[in-house]
């Protein structure tokens, strides 16, 4: 079960909310470099429909959890979430929980043939042989007080109007409009990484079955023109991370390979945010790999706005179950 042989005794229960504190207990302050979601998200995800969360025991305490979200109509399970207590990680826990999940889901979701993942490391040659990749987004991710957001808005905006021709302005979509876009033949082959929709490290089919699930997200949805888009972006709304006491997540998706629509798009999305934001902000933006070095160049500033991490990618896996 673990790179040291040994065999955990372990025990398995699905999450419940009075675990909440254990659960915290498991995740470190310095996962994700701070920007751990686990605080923010495992409320809602208890009550997800299609969603479990698994967490595994030893001698009572909670020592790593496992979430999964069936997706594709029931055909596909998202595996997310992982996490082992920082004492005994590397001990094979990991890989016993999740042996834990797979059976599970073989057993009561006979009907799900395959599983999928997200990951922002590089994997290992031992993980990518075992999973297909099926798509790629390089991150570019920036830091900034609430208070400095405007300025740098408005800096971005006359570099912008003076590289491109902006006589379109960007569109925020409604639900409908959103939904029909992001299903039409146009975004599915030209603008989609691997014709899968991804939004805050979610990889999703672009299927009819799956807008129930985007419907959950909250997400803003812009483009950069509503019939034949160039760049399509949905965003998660913003929310708490260990970071700092006041630090915000945002996690802006936007797909495209033209420079300039992604560049309009993603400003579109910073001014549609501005309003209700306020604290520290970290913004994660997931963009084509080709996309990535001009966009970094665009985000040069003076306006205080840093650069919180360099070049790093997200990685979306998938294999049969």
């Amino acid at each position: 079960m673990s790179a040291a042989g040994h065999t955990w005794d372990l025990e398995y229960s699905f999450a419940e909310e009075q675990d909440f504190q254990q659960v915290l207990n498991i995740c470190s302050k310095d996962d994700y470099n701070g920007l751990d979601y686990m605080a923010a998200a495992f409320h809602r995800w208890l009550k997800e429909p299609g969603r479990l969360v698994f967490l595994a025991r030893l001698n009572n305490r909670v020592v790593a959890l496992e979430s999964t979200l069936l997706v594709d109509g029931g055909q596909t399970v998202v595996f997310q979430g992982r996490r082992v207590v920082p004492d005994l990680r590397g001990s094979g826990i990991a890989g016993a929980i999740q042996k834990h999940v797979t059976d599970y889901i073989r057993r009561h979701y006979p009907e799900v043939s395959a599983s999928r993942l997200s990951r922002g490391d590089q994997p290992s040659p031992q993980t990518l042989a075992k999973y297909r990749l099926i798509a790629k987004e390089a991150i570019l991710s920036l830091c900034c007080e609430a208070t400095d957001l405007g300025s740098f808005i408005n800096e971005m905006k006359s570099k912008l109007s003076s590289q491109a021709d902006s006589s379109q302005a960007p569109v925020i979509l409604n639900q409908q409009q959103a939904e029909t876009l992001v299903l039409s033949n146009h975004v599915v082959s030209n603008l989609l990484p691997g014709k899968t929709i991804i939004n805050d490290w979610e990889p999703l089919k672009p299927m009819e079955a799956n807008l129930e699930v985007l419907r959950r997200r909250g997400l803003t949805w812009i483009v950069d023109n509503e019939f034949e888009p160039s760049a399509i972006s949905p965003c998660t709304p913003p929310y708490p991370v260990p970071y700092r006491h006041d630090a915000l997540r945002i996690n802006i998706n936007i797909f495209g390979r033209s420079l300039a629509s992604v560049c309009a798009v993603f400003l579109a999305q910073l001014e549609a945010l501005l309003p209700s934001l306020q604290g520290y902000l970290i913004f994660h933006t997931y963009v084509d790999p080709g996309v990535w070095p001009g966009f970094r160049q665009f985000c040069h500033n003076n306006a205080k706005v840093s650069f919180f991490k360099d070049y790093w990618e997200e990685l979306i896996l998938e294999t049969d179950l």
